[in-house]
C-alpha cells in the first residue's frame, strides 16, 4: 500500500506540474511573462520556506497540497496573488517530493515517471482553459496519497556534506536545453510533434528512456556526454524539421535525464541543497528556456553545446592526468 501511495503521489504531482503549472497556465496567459511572473517568484519562496520550516514532511505536504488544491479551484482565472500562492505550494512540494523518493527502491520512481509522461503526453492537446477537473483530480489524488506514505524520520535534517556544484550546473543546463526546445516546439506550427499525430511514438520512447536510465549502467561522465549528445541531436532534428525522428529522440532524452537528475538528488543528504537545486532546476532554468522560446533565440542555443562538451573533455583530461600521476 505504501509503495502504491508513493507512486500515486509522485506521478500525479508530476502530472499537475507538467499539465497545469508548466503548460496550462503558461498557455492560458499567452506566455505573458509579466502575467505569470508571480508563479516562479512564489516557487522560489516555497523552496526557501520548506528549508527553514520546523514542520514535519507529512505536515508540510498536507498543508502545501491543500493550498494547491484550493488555488486550483480558481483555475485558470488566477490573479497575480493567486499565482504567487500556487507557486509557493508547488515550489515547496518539489524538494520534499525528491526527498520522499529516498524511500523508494527504484521501481516506484520509474513507474511514477512512466505514468506521468504517458498521461502528460495523452492530455497535452487538451484546451488549457478546460483543465480544471483534471487539475483537481491530480491535486486531490496526490493529497490523499500523502496520508499513506511511509513515515520518514529526520525528514528535513541537514547534514554537513560535500555537494558537487558542477553537477548542479550540468543539471541546470539539461533543464534549460529541454525547456527552450519544448517551449519552442509547443509554439511551432511546422513541427508540432505533440499535436502532429506522434503521441504513440512519444509515449513509447518516454518509457524506453526511463527503462534505459535504470538498466543501462554507465559512469557519470558517460551519462553526461550521452545526454548532451542526445540533446544536440534533438536540436539538429528540430532545425532539419524531422518530426518523426524528433518524436523518438527527444522524449527519450527527456525521460533519461530526468531519471538521472532524480537519482543524483536522492543521494544528496543535505535537504537544503535539494531545495536550492530545485530552485535552479525547476524555476531558473525553465524560466530561461521559456524566455529563449519567446524571443526566438533558439538558433543560438547550439553554441552552448560546444562550450559544455569542451568543458567536459577538459575535465576528463585533468581527471586522467591526476590518476596517471597518482
Amino acid at each position: 500500500m505504501q509503495r502504491t501511495a508513493l507512486i500515486f503521489f509522485v506521478a500525479f504531482e508530476l502530472c499537475y506540474y507538467l499539465l497545469i503549472a508548466q503548460t496550462g497556465i503558461v498557455e492560458y496567459f499567452n506566455s505573458d511573462m509579466l502575467a505569470i511572473g508571480a508563479l516562479p517568484a512564489g516557487g522560489v519562496l516555497g523552496a526557501f520556506y520548506v528549508i527553514f520550516s520546523r514542520f514535519s514532511q507529512r505536515t508540510l505536504l498536507v498543508s502545501l497540497l491543500s493550498v494547491q488544491t484550493i488555488m486550483t479551484l480558481f483555475y485558470p482565472n488566477f490573479t497575480p496573488v493567486m499565482l504567487f500562492i500556487l507557486g509557493v505550494s508547488v515550489g515547496g512540494i518539489a524538494p520534499i517530493l525528491v526527498n520522499t523518493l529516498k524511500l523508494q527502491k527504484g521501481l516506484e520512481m520509474g513507474v511514477s515517471l512512466a505514468v506521468a509522461y504517458t498521461v502528460g503526453t495523452s492530455l497535452f492537446t487538451t484546451d488549457p482553459a478546460s483543465r480544471l477537473y483534471m487539475a483537481l483530480l491530480f491535486s486531490v489524488v496526490a493529497l490523499i496519497s500523502v496520508h499513506f506514505l511511509p513515515s520518514q524520520s529526520a525528514t528535513k535534517q541537514t547534514y554537513k556534506s560535500y555537494f558537487d556544484y558542477s553537477l548542479l550546473a550540468m543539471m541546470t543546463l539539461w533543464v534549460f536545453l529541454d525547456s527552450a526546445l519544448f517551449e519552442t516546439l509547443s509554439r511551432d506550427v511546422y513541427i508540432p510533434i505533440w499535436r502532429g499525430g506522434f503521441s504513440i511514438e512519444i509515449v513509447f520512447f518516454h518509457i524506453l528512456g526511463v527503462v534505459a536510465a535504470f538498466y543501462y549502467k554507465i559512469d557519470r561522465t558517460q551519462k553526461e556526454f550521452l545526454i548532451l549528445s542526445l540533446f544536440a541531436f534533438s536540436y539538429l532534428l528540430f532545425f532539419l524539421q524531422e518530426a518523426l525522428l524528433l518524436s523518438i529522440v527527444y522524449p527519450f532524452v527527456i525521460s533519461y535525464y530526468n531519471v538521472v537528475i532524480l537519482q543524483y538528488l536522492t543521494k544528496v543528504k543535505d535537504f537544503k541543497m535539494i531545495a536550492v537545486s530545485m530552485i535552479f532546476i525547476g524555476w531558473i532554468a525553465s524560466g530561461a528556456g521559456l524566455l529563449v522560446a519567446l524571443e526566438n533565440l533558439i538558433i543560438f542555443v547550439p553554441i552552448i553545446f560546444l562550450g559544455a562538451i569542451v568543458h567536459m573533455i577538459n575535465g576528463q583530461i585533468k581527471f586522467n592526468k591526476e590518476i596517471h600521476y597518482v
